[in-house]
């Protein structure tokens, strides 16, 4: 998978995975604007092949450090057919948030993500993921960043099978959005067992 971004000159000078994570976890580009201050939370791993690409996170997920550790994980993992242990253990699966802290909250529930986090680190995580097959863009935000449309959410998910590789649009399993779930049937009945499918053979073990 590409970057979001030209990489930048001299790619043997770019920081290790490690390195590069010391430098996000210590990042205060918008401190003063985060309501209960940076706490990047971020999960890349080299050897990805799924990357789940989300908003950011809640509350719960800022206080753990955590990622989709709250209702909307628990209605992802449902949704991948996967358990919480694989989830996080799984060597395969990365998580790459929009915004890396918790924005705060608005007058219908939690801020949009930071704008400065996809620009500035986006690029440079997927550089060390190199082997991504599938990339899940979970809300609006991932979409019209990845994805680069004008379209609202529905019609974006509503076309998943004709979105351009590796990506698969998603709404956010945020329990704010059972009336959409409810509106749009087909997502449970055609969708998600699509999504299933193709996540159980991304995981599946590689034959020796």
């Amino acid at each position: 998978m590409r970057p979001d971004r030209p990489l930048p000159e001299g790619l043997n000078e770019a920081p290790s995975l490690d390195a590069l994570l010391v430098e996000i976890r210590g990042c205060r580009r918008c401190a003063g604007l985060l309501p209960l201050g940076p706490r990047p939370v971020v999960r890349p791993k080299p050897g990805a092949r799924l990357l789940i690409v989300g908003q950011a996170p809640g509350t719960r997920v800022h206080a753990t450090g955590i990622p989709w550790n709250d209702p909307s994980g628990e209605r992802l993992r449902a949704w991948l057919g996967v358990g919480r242990e694989q989830f996080y253990d799984d060597p395969a699966i990365a998580i790459m948030p929009m915004g890396f802290c918790y924005p705060g909250k608005g007058s219908s529930g939690d801020l949009p993500p930071r704008p400065e986090c996809a620009p500035a680190w986006h690029g440079q995580l997927l550089r060390h993921m190199p082997d991504l097959r599938l990339v899940l863009l979970v809300g609006a935000y991932a979409q019209r960043h990845y994805l680069a449309t004008a379209l609202p959410l529905t019609e974006n998910v509503r076309g998943w099978r004709s979105a351009p590789a590796p990506f698969f649009p998603l709404p956010h399993p945020s329990p704010r959005n059972l009336a959409w779930f409810k509106r749009n049937p087909w997502f449970e009945a055609e969708t998600l067992p699509d999504l299933r499918a193709r996540v159980s053979d991304l995981l599946a073990p590689v034959a020796a």
